[in-house]
């Protein structure tokens, strides 16, 4: 294998979603899946199928997804102590998530055999060993992560290299080195993966860092130096504690400042958009001060740092920040966010003409937005919308003339009723509609195809799919500002859009009516 070339595994959906705050759904997760797929991500565990439904339902959907480039990992332990792999309930539900890669762990220190297992150390070898070669003979790839590997090293290193050879007896692809307290220094690190080298012979060595000592990314990429080729990590850092290794900014530093190679190398400039777009499904705050991707990455203030960086950016930045599809953010410019718009606008296959005028009022229009509250990672119908106003390509499907929603309870006993009525215009029709739903934006979303439905019978095939609210104002209280997020399907295609306001029917109505337009004019 050239030694330039490193393999890149995700493990935002399993390792990632057991951060604090961080929940994702099925359909979350197949949509980042299919992010990371697009960015050039080598390997996405989707999850521990043994461990709860959720996990086997993204597998299942994961199945009738088409990944052009990413494996697809199912992510398990070695069976139980003293009983045969095949009987073990764990290892047959790898089997059934059935993806082309399995990643198991097995203890690398000798105090979880004895303390945690309760079994011998012995056994803790059959386990590992047992364990991968009934995998192997499933044709599964079996990537071995060796959990507590480090600090097992440090308190019994001849144990610790004797797991590793009994994953090689096993007939493993691949295994990683696992820091999992996240305690490890860098020294210390590197002179345990030297002894590592040195005692079993495997070329396809990996490393999974967690960042209790901030000292992931750095372990990770020294890890790198000394030969490792496959890293694992997760989008933002998100992760159990204080996170994982932050693969925003280990790819960055791999590809642009060590000279490696990677599959994702060609789509580096869809870093920042990647990282926010999780961030979004997540349902939590982008991170500003992310290196690489945060919005304060290349952001300067004043003074003397403007000055110096509008003669020349390397003043102050030690990369270009369209490398990895961030922005130099200066308050005194208004050349700030032109080369984004115009990058997304030829993705969209929008020609924005050479005039300076026009893009300096989509990119000032889309700075007051996001000043709002407003984030377009994850709404790219309600982007694409908002360039067609500006160069009046914005496709008038209907306009809406007003709507009201009643939300009533009769008694204690009786249920809560949703009551939309919309009012709109096609061409010279007027139409006027009711319909009630389980809340008041289900009733919203009927009534506005109840009266669309006759002059546009493709809404029948656009599915809502998801609905997202995030208070942007923790401060105001029940006042606060809230940014609706909504997904929606068609048969060929999924897209989403965003609604910002203090008051949240109007947020999802933006939102919504946004949906639907965008749905009618990509012909679902």
């Amino acid at each position: 294998m050239d030694n330039k070339k490193v393999k890149l595994y995700d493990t935002t959906l399993r390792d990632g979603s057991q951060g604090r705050m961080v929940q994702f759904s099925s359909i979350d997760k197949i949509r980042i899946a299919k992010a990371l797929d697009d960015f050039g991500i080598d390997y996405i565990e989707g999850g521990w199928p043994g461990s709860n439904p959720k996990d086997m339902e993204f597998f299942k959907m994961a199945q009738n997804e088409e990944f052009q480039h990413a494996k697809i990992a199912a992510f398990g332990s070695t069976r139980r102590p003293n009983i045969l792999p095949e009987e073990d309930t764990n290892l047959n539900a790898l089997i059934e998530a059935n993806t082309p890669t399995v990643t198991i762990f097995g203890k690398s220190w000798d105090l979880h055999v004895t303390d945690a297992l309760k079994t011998s150390l012995e056994e803790n070898l059959n386990m590992i060993e047992s364990s991968i070669k009934f995998l192997k003979s499933k044709g599964k790839e079996v990537i071995y992560d060796a959990e507590h590997f480090f600090d097992g090293y440090k308190n019994n290193p001849e144990y610790a290299l004797k797991t590793l050879k009994a994953a090689l007896e096993g007939g493993v692809d691949t295994i990683v080195l696992a820091d999992t307290n996240g305690g490890t220094l860098p020294w210390d690190l590197l002179n345990i993966i030297e002894e590592v080298k040195k005692g079993i012979g495997i070329e396809t060595l990996g490393i999974h860092a967690h960042n209790d000592s901030d000292m992931a990314v750095a372990n990770s990429l020294i890890g790198v130096g000394k030969g490792i080729v496959h890293i694992q990590g997760t989008i933002n850092g998100y992760g159990e504690r204080t996170g994982n290794a932050n693969l925003c900014s280990i790819i960055p530093n791999l590809i642009i400042k060590m000279g490696y190679d990677a599959n994702c190398k060609e789509n580096l400039h869809k870093l920042t958009e990647l990282s926010r777009f999780v961030s979004e499904l997540a349902n939590l705050p982008h991170n500003p001060y992310l290196p690489f991707v945060g919005e304060n990455a290349f952001s300067h203030k004043g003074g003397i740092h403007v000055s110096a960086v509008m003669k020349n950016p390397s003043t102050y930045e030690h990369i270009n920040p369209e490398l990895v599809g961030n922005r130099r953010n200066i308050l005194v410019s208004e050349l700030s966010g032109k080369s984004n718009v115009l990058y997304k606008a030829k993705e969209l296959n929008l020609n924005i003409p050479e005039n300076d005028v026009i893009i300096r009022e989509i990119v000032n229009k889309i700075k007051e937005l996001e000043n709002k509250g407003y984030q377009f990672e994850a709404a790219s119908g309600s982007f694409e919308l908002l360039i067609r106003k500006f160069l009046g390509k914005y496709p008038e499907f209907f306009k809406v003339l007003g709507y009201r929603v009643i939300v009533e309870k009769l008694g204690e006993d009786h249920e809560l009723i949703s009551e939309a009525t919309v009012k709109f215009k096609i061409d010279d029709n007027v139409i006027l509609t009711v319909a009630e739903g389980n809340g008041p934006v289900n009733a919203l979303d009927k009534a506005l195809r109840k009266g669309l439905i006759s002059f546009y019978p493709a809404l029948k095939f656009i599915e809502l799919v998801d609905y997202k609210v995030r208070v942007l104002q923790t401060d105001h209280g029940t006042g606060s500002k809230v940014r609706v997020l909504i997904e929606n399907r068609g048969i060929n295609r999924s897209w989403g859009t965003i609604g910002v306001s203090e008051n949240i029917i109007e947020a999802s109505f933006e939102a919504l009516k946004d949906s639907i337009i965008y749905g009618l004019l990509k012909g679902v």
